[in-house]
């Protein structure tokens, strides 16, 4: 009786304990450990494979986006009196010629990325003045060192200007009277018009580049893709794709749209191309913006779907062996297209891995 029992344990198998796991894509495993703690190959084929393949893999992303000049930027007056001329919505504005008048008297765009923010008179030193003498040097005034010193050269210079421009001679730019802008503008709205009282700080107009450029709205959770200098892809609507490149990101905060809603923080991206002529048809249209975020060139990758989850911790593939399967460690990289970039050792272009139904 002893010895029949002995027998039947005799007969008895290991247990086998099984793990299920799901991972990212659709990939999954199924594990066998026996008692050796050991990963057996797999006792069945895969229901279907794929080939480990070597390629470029970009992480994109397409997003809509509104072709027209780019961001609008504010210009208000500075000046007390009353506007008298104000510009149409659409004029071109370029250095030395007048933006809107106040009390008949133009108030005058120059070139600058810094804005006007105090009068500028003899004995005044700074980067502002710098800016003005390289204006007034560009419109033919001479006779004084461009530097950052506003010296009594500079002052004649501005007289001569102010005279050219029927203003008092004082040699003295008083605020307000003109406006610096990176380059040319736009007149893209006027707020104000002609006859109105003309108050400091007060909205005359809102303006743009003269250059054709796409506005993209992300939400902040895509950030990764808006990287500045960073190359896109614009596609026209009639199919034409133009070769882009970030020219601008800022953060802008949109008002709530209704009651017992909250504000929206967007990422407003501006994209700058060379080719103007392409978009010349266009006034205002929506357009198609492709964004790479991270590209990996010569890399091996498999369909996500193919990783599998392993016991002992991190990612493998099942890869076929003819009529056997056996599970392979490999360390992931970038994800996109559907695809992963993977490496490891054992790991190679066209081994064959196992996928899900």
């Amino acid at each position: 009786m002893t010895e029949g029992r002995t027998r039947g344990r005799g007969r008895l198998y290991a247990v086998v304990f099984v793990l299920v796991v799901a991972v990212a894509g659709g990939g999954y495993v199924v594990l066998a450990r026996g008692d050796d703690g050991t990963a057996p190959a797999a006792v069945e084929l895969p229901p279907s494979t794929a080939k480990v393949q070597r390629q470029t893999l970009d992480d994109t992303q397409t997003e809509d986006g509104e072709l027209g000049y780019g961001a609008s930027s504010t210009l208000a007056n500075r000046l007390p009196g009353t506007l008298t001329s104000v510009p149409d919505s659409g004029a071109v504005i370029g250095r030395g010629q007048p933006v809107f008048r106040v009390d008949d008297k133009p108030v005058t765009l120059m070139y600058g990325a810094m804005p006007a923010y105090r009068p500028l008179a003899e004995g005044t030193e700074g980067a502002d003045v710098w800016q003005l003498e390289e204006n007034l040097s560009a419109l033919g005034y001479t006779g004084f060192t461009i530097d950052d010193e506003y010296s009594s050269a500079t002052a004649d210079a501005v007289r001569e200007w102010q005279e050219d421009l029927g203003l008092d001679e004082t040699g003295v730019v008083e605020l307000g009277r003109v406006v610096f802008t990176p380059a040319e503008i736009r007149v893209e709205t006027v707020d104000a018009s002609a006859g109105q009282p003309a108050a400091p700080g007060q909205k005359v107009l809102s303006y743009t580049g003269t250059a054709k450029a796409v506005t993209v709205e992300l939400d902040p959770s895509d950030q990764r893709l808006a990287q500045e200098g960073a190359a896109v892809q614009v596609a026209l609507p009639d199919d034409r794709k133009l070769a882009g490149k970030i020219a601008d990101v800022s953060t802008v905060i949109e008002p709530a749209s209704g009651q017992g809603e909250e504000p929206q923080t967007k990422v407003e991206v501006e994209i700058a191309f060379d080719d103007q002529q392409a978009a010349a048809g266009y006034a205002l249209a929506s357009v198609d913006v492709t964004f790479t975020a991270e590209k990996r060139e010569n890399v091996l990758t498999v369909p996500v779907a193919a990783l599998v989850a392993l016991a002992e911790g991190g990612f493998g593939v099942e890869v076929v062996d003819g009529a056997t399967t056996r599970y392979v460690p490999v360390k992931t990289g970038l994800f996109a297209e559907g695809k992963v970039e993977i490496s490891g050792d054992g790991i190679a272009e066209g081994m064959v891995v196992g996928m899900p139904k």
